[in-house]
């Protein structure tokens, strides 16, 4: 019985460092995710997203629940989606790299009041916003299904911010 628990829990390593290794190579699209509730706004980045319906139209957005921005997004109706181009890097340096329970990050960029409270960044290629419908657990961060109600589009000819271009930055908290 030892002897396969320890084979086990040898497989689960070599499970999780291969795992490792092939999403480090991934191009995941990022993020910014603005919330607001009970008189407090925030702001991160996310990496962990996806489109999970066509119709009705559906967003996928999970927020580490370490991160100061996820005890603001649980109380709010309303995120707001910025979809980031690849001269937004110094936004993803803010929004990744700086952590709310330290700096108002909202000081630091130019943004407008949104639907729902939420803040509406000016960088972007554009965005979306929508209503909380769930909460799904996931491990160390929850999903948040959003449905789109309204948005804006920019500048969608630029090219997506993807993970490899912040993939050295440095996180306001850990995962």
């Amino acid at each position: 019985m030892a002897s396969e628990a320890s084979e086990a829990g040898e497989a689960g390593e070599a499970g999780t460092a291969a795992f490792e290794a092939l999403v480090a190579d991934l191009e995941y699209p990022m993020f910014v995710v603005t919330a607001a509730a009970d008189g407090r706004r925030a702001g991160c980045m996310v990496g962990f997203a996806t489109q999970c319906s066509l119709a009705p139209a559906r967003l996928l957005l999970c927020i580490s629940k370490r991160n100061f921005t996820f005890d603001v997004a649980a109380r709010a109706a309303v995120l707001v989606v910025h979809f980031l181009g690849g001269e937004d890097l110094e936004v993803a340096r803010l929004f990744g790299g700086e952590t709310g329970d330290q700096v108002d990050k909202f000081a630091r960029c130019r943004w407008q009041p949104g639907p729902g409270g939420a803040p509406v960044l000016e960088a972007g290629r554009g965005w979306i916003a929508g209503n909380v419908l769930e909460h799904v657990p996931f491990g160390d961060h929850v999903g948040f299904v959003v449905e789109p109600f309204t948005g804006h589009v920019g500048d969608a000819g630029t090219p997506q911010l993807g993970f490899q271009a912040v993939r050295d930055l440095q996180p306001g908290h850990g995962a």
